[in-house]
């Protein structure tokens, strides 16, 4: 592939305002009025300057955009909710896709599907749903976008009962790197269908999706928390009970520091503690039960209790708002020895600040079902996903951030599957991506070769 332009030189003023003609929505240049406020992205540790930030406002907008940069050979960056750690949503000198005011939902109750535009957000999406009791899955943040999330997997509070994301797929229209749009399903350009379920943004802008919807509506769910000095007991109790665990029964291990706010208890602010985060699907009244083994070990908090599943979904946007600087470390799991189990008790005692935290998520039950190279997501063998997350808002602590979250996975990793979720992945280099895709590597590499042979999408956790 020929070295690419990232400045701006390439785009000349002919090419600029023919750019403008096609396009509906605004384009942001450096200097005008607008163009800070939309160059930025959730994680301020990322702060890129592209040439062009264009809001896009229909396809023939997306269209343009990836024409005027195949033509100019600008660098391109595709942005869905813009939560990428690693700035994947953004470049320094190229264009900016920003798919934000492309947020339309269509839902169908009868036929239990959701047409979702790609620039929507999760927390739109669970609104336009929640009216007929129906819920796709997700993830645990509601203000996550729904394409970066979808094509990378969707790990979240429903993966144990309704699979990952990707599993609830159905379509998926596409704008190819020559400006044609299709529309992927397993009838129509299903090798590119099989690739979008978890190959990221390599293969075209998605700008829309359909999803196969599922009936959650009330569910029971909340934290439960217990001093951070039991972690190594709870962990292990964790570890063999939640896989047999029904699978209406979803939980997440981690790690926090209690904020200082309501509705916590003033004797746990600022507290370190471990946890699980617990959704329970299942018949209401069956919810006790199924708990009770977590009950029996007395949390400090016990914060379960029936919600809408909107407001399950919502309950840490609080907590994560945009502006932050953060470092993603992660790792699929399959087993947790007593070994790992000490070491996670001893880094996750260390959290710098209150927003850092571990998480295990559970991708097991129906995730499990599809085999491992059923779907580009190739880690159906894995029985966790973990993220170390470092977060603060002062930009001065972003090495104390970066540097106890490395050595967090540095001691950890030895007993990991090898490969992340790339949804959770930095900029870590070609290695780590295929360990993220495993044996799926090479016929993704086959499908790019077909659909973007000159690799116009690489601002990703990238097939080359």
């Amino acid at each position: 592939m020929a070295e690419r332009a990232t400045t701006a030189g390439a785009l000349t003023p002919e090419a600029l305002e023919r750019l403008r003609s096609r396009m509906r929505g605004p384009v942001f240049l450096p200097g005008e009025p607008g163009y800070d406020a939309a160059r930025a992205v959730y994680n301020a540790m990322i702060d890129k300057h592209p040439a062009l930030v264009l809001q896009c406002k229909d396809v023939a907008d997306v269209v343009a955009g990836v024409t005027t940069a195949r033509e100019t050979g600008l660098d391109l960056a595709v942005r869905g909710g813009g939560h990428s750690g690693a700035g994947l949503g953004t470049c320094e000198g190229g264009i900016v896709l920003d798919l934000s005011p492309m947020n339309g939902i269509r839902v169908d109750p009868a036929g239990a599907r959701a047409v979702v535009e790609g620039g929507a957000r999760w927390g739109e999406v669970d609104h336009a749903t929640h009216a007929f009791g129906l819920a796709c899955p997700s993830g645990i943040v509601s203000t996550t976008g729904v394409g970066g999330l979808a094509l990378g997997g969707g790990i979240g509070y429903l993966t144990r009962r309704h699979g990952l994301t990707v599993d609830n797929l159905l379509a998926a229209d596409v704008v190819l790197a020559d400006g044609r749009l299709v529309t992927a399903d397993a009838e129509h350009h299903p090798d590119l269908f099989w690739a979008l379920r978890g190959g990221g943004g390599n293969f075209g802008v998605v700008t829309a999706f359909t999803f196969r919807l599922h009936p959650v509506d009330t569910v029971v769910g909340g934290p439960m928390l217990w001093p951070v000095e039991r972690a190594a007991e709870l962990l292990r109790w964790y570890r063999d009970f939640l896989p047999t665990a029904p699978e209406d029964l979803n939980g997440f291990f981690a790690f926090h520091i209690v904020p200082p706010v309501p509705p916590f208890p003033e004797e746990l602010h600022r507290q370190r503690v471990c946890g699980v985060v617990w959704c329970w699907t299942g018949p209401a009244e069956e919810a006790d039960a199924a708990l009770a083994p977590a009950r029996a070990l007395g949390p400090a908090l016990d914060g379960v209790q029936p919600m809408p599943f909107p407001a399950l979904q919502t309950a840490f946007d609080a907590l994560l708002p945009p502006g932050d600087q953060w470092y993603w470390r992660a790792d699929f799991i399959g087993e947790i020895p007593d070994e790992a189990v000490e070491l996670h008790a001893r880094h996750g005692a260390t959290l710098p600040t209150v927003q850092s935290t571990m998480h295990l998520y559970p991708v097991d039950g129906a995730a499990h079902r599809p085999g491992r190279t059923d779907t580009a997501f190739s880690y159906r063998d894995a029985t966790w996903a973990m993220v170390i997350a470092a977060v603060d808002h002062d930009p001065a602590r972003a090495e104390e951030l970066r540097d106890w979250s490395g050595r967090y996975w540095q001691a950890i990793h030895p007993h990991s599957l090898g490969g992340a979720y790339v949804n959770m992945m930095m900029v870590e280099g070609q290695d780590r991506v295929r360990a993220g895709y495993r044996e799926n590597y090479d016929r993704l590499l086959e499908v790019k070769r077909r659909y973007d042979p000159g690799n116009l999408f690489h601002v990703n956790q990238n097939i080359r």
